[in-house]
């Protein structure tokens, strides 16, 4: 099947979309028996030695495509604003990457700075759906709210901003930093479209926000900052007592590494 179709029908009942940040982790992901993955904007980043925000929006398209082609899953670009703030830098965003063959990708409300006025951000919205609906090939759409991973913990303007993406044509809804499982139902329960919860350190465990109403639960930077952590745990080791417990460790999935990356996409 189609990635683009394929990633369309896996929406229809609950599954979790991890995010890898390079070709060997996405390799790694794709043998443990993921179905699809998304990139992480900050994972990326962190990868070419940059902070979150600091990747282009040629690199940020071609390193989604690459993804896919190294696994054959269908993955889902994060596109963060859509590099832009008019709704026209948006609409670009979305037809490279449609041609780009990505299956899905994600547009958030912030600019880096601040959320957008909520009839800005419906704007572009509306323009990404446009250029999506133009043609045969189309991808799944999200639309992030931002607003409470970003400090304004408002549920009623993250329902309010959802319905009116949903309105606007959004295939996907999303509003990351939703921790309490009341808030994630209330969510839910207030729109019409498959809706992605981020696994969050402290939240509830994947399967009670699936019976909350989530299609989709992503993982963010969560798998990236674990492997950053192991490279500090390691460093913290050799720099102390100079011991190795850490490469120890990590033979007990070596085996699994070597076969995920000699497998062929």
């Amino acid at each position: 099947m189609d990635p683009q179709q394929l990633f369309r029908t896996m929406h229809e009942a609950p599954f979790i979309l991890p995010n890898p940040w390079d070709l060997g982790s996405a390799k790694i992901l794709a043998a443990m028996g993921f179905s699809a993955l998304a990139t992480t904007s900050s994972g990326f980043a962190n990868s070419l030695g940059r902070v979150d925000g600091a990747v282009t929006r040629e690199e940020a398209i071609a390193h989604a495509q690459s993804i896919g082609e190294a696994t054959s899953l269908p993955v889902n670009g994060d596109l963060e604003n859509g590099f832009g703030d008019e709704p026209e830098a948006v609409a670009e965003t979305l037809e490279r990457a449609l041609a780009a063959k990505l299956a899905g990708c994600s547009i958030e409300d912030f600019d880096g700075t601040s959320i957008y006025p909520r009839e800005a951000a419906i704007e572009r919205i509306r323009a990404a759906v446009e250029v999506n609906q133009r043609g045969d090939s189309k991808l799944m759409l999200t639309a992030r709210a931002e607003n409470f991973i970003r400090g304004n913990p408002d549920l009623t303007d993250t329902i309010e901003r959802l319905q009116a993406y949903q309105e606007a044509g959004a295939d996907v809804l999303y509003a990351p930093g939703l921790m309490r499982i009341e808030d994630i139902r209330t969510l839910t329960s207030a729109l019409d479209r498959p809706v992605n919860i981020l696994l969050l350190p402290g939240g509830p465990p994947i399967p009670e926000l699936f019976e909350a109403g989530a299609i989709r639960v992503s993982t963010g930077s969560a798998i990236s900052m674990a492997a950053q952590s192991a490279i500090v745990d390691a460093a913290r080791e050799l720099l102390g007592p100079g011991s190795q417990t850490f490469w120890t460790n990590s033979l007990a999935n070596a085996s699994v590494v070597s076969e995920a990356l000699s497998a062929k996409s």
